[in-house]
């Protein structure tokens, strides 16, 4: 199978869909390989290094000509539609739900759209994973760098000093995203407050931690109360395929203490905020009703040597099966890509994704 590998182009996106070793491996069994000059730089690998790998590294438009499978990072833009080809395939975060243009285009030219974050496996999302752990990770630390005053933020220490209580996190959810982030503001000494729906994972993170978050569960009421005395707010709340509900309205910023912030990471697949809107790394925050909001969209591309080695770990073994059995074959044998699958032939065939933008779903069993 023909691999292509494009420089991502959104804005401080360094990442790169495969690092050099993926190469290797994935020429071992045969395959050729096509990495767009200079993809890799931005996450610490040269062109020498792939060309060391056997890869072959071209033009972006040699890339997209070329390739049957497209392996990316994040989603398509604007300007790559035309590069796409009917037919083609793409491997990557998609993030369709909030997006009905690129959900269109890749049905209109029958795109084979795969997605890393649907990928299920024995009920987890092994894809979206690595992502999740690092971006929970950054939201404490990007929260307390905006409390700063310089920055808009109230002021507050987020851990606080002698004779001084720290600063209050609330994390809504408690999935990877939220268990990581409750990690991190947990070793910053914050009064970190995890909510979710469900009480079995809330149980789970109570023991893991001892005892040193307070849990409660995702319930209306309970954001009303607690984000009064928020300082910090965290979203990782993750509806698979589809759009993230709404959990905190702008009627409940107003009840919150001015100059707090909030950190969205939920908001790729539209935010569970309703004043969440996606930003950049290059301008990251913006305020609402004297609450400072960051909703960057892809918040590991600002550690991308280490995101680009988790993503690889975890996406070569997927990428190996479907370059080895072909695309047709690896949906219908292997569970976790059949469930990866959002688009095939013309037709919608997640069902999150379809309830999500009001369209038409279609079982892939229907269609193969």
């Amino acid at each position: 199978m023909i691999i292509g590998v494009p420089k991502e182009i959104k804005t401080h996106e360094y990442r790169v869909g495969i690092t050099p070793f993926g190469v290797e491996e994935l020429k071992k069994d045969g395959h050729t390989i096509l990495i767009e000059t200079s993809a890799g730089e931005g996450s610490g690998f040269s062109d020498d290094e792939y060309l060391k790998a056997d890869a072959d590294v071209v033009d972006r438009d040699a890339v997209f000509k070329k390739a049957d499978l497209i392996v990316k990072v994040k989603e398509p833009l604007s300007s790559e539609y035309d590069l796409i080809k009917d037919s083609q395939a793409i491997f990557a975060y998609l993030h369709l739900a909030p997006n009905r243009k690129l959900t269109e285009l890749l049905l209109n030219k029958q795109v084979t759209a795969l997605a890393y974050e649907t990928l299920q496996k024995d009920g987890n999302l092994p894809l979206l994973a690595p992502m999740s752990e690092i971006a929970g990770r950054i939201a404490p630390l990007i929260g307390a760098y905006y409390l700063q005053k310089i920055h808009g933020g109230s002021g507050i220490l987020p851990t606080g000093v002698a004779g001084v209580k720290p600063a209050n996190a609330l994390i809504l959810g408690a999935g990877v995203v939220g268990s990581n982030a409750a990690r991190v503001c947990i070793g910053m000494d914050m009064d970190t407050v995890i909510m979710n729906r469900g009480m079995e994972r809330l149980q789970r993170l109570d023991e893991l931690f001892m005892g040193k978050i307070k849990t409660l569960p995702l319930t209306a009421h309970n954001i009303k109360e607690e984000i009064q005395n928020a300082d910090i707010i965290i979203g990782a709340v993750l509806v698979p395929g589809g759009k993230t509900p709404v959990l905190v309205t702008r009627d409940m910023l107003k009840t919150m203490k001015k100059g707090s912030v909030i950190v969205d990471v939920s908001v790729d697949q539209g935010g569970c905020v309703e004043t969440s809107r996606p930003t950049t790394h290059d301008n990251p925050v913006y305020g609402v009703e004297g609450i400072l909001h960051y909703t960057v969209v892809n918040m590991p591309g600002a550690y991308p040597r280490t995101s680009t080695l988790a993503l690889t770990n975890a996406t070569l073994p997927y990428i190996k099966t479907i370059a080895k059995i072909g695309i047709r074959g690896a949906i219908m044998e292997n569970a976790a890509i059949k469930r990866a699958l959002n688009a095939y032939r013309g037709e919608i065939t997640h069902k999150a994704l379809a309830d999500s933008l009001n369209h038409n779903y279609k079982n892939i069993d229907g269609i193969l």
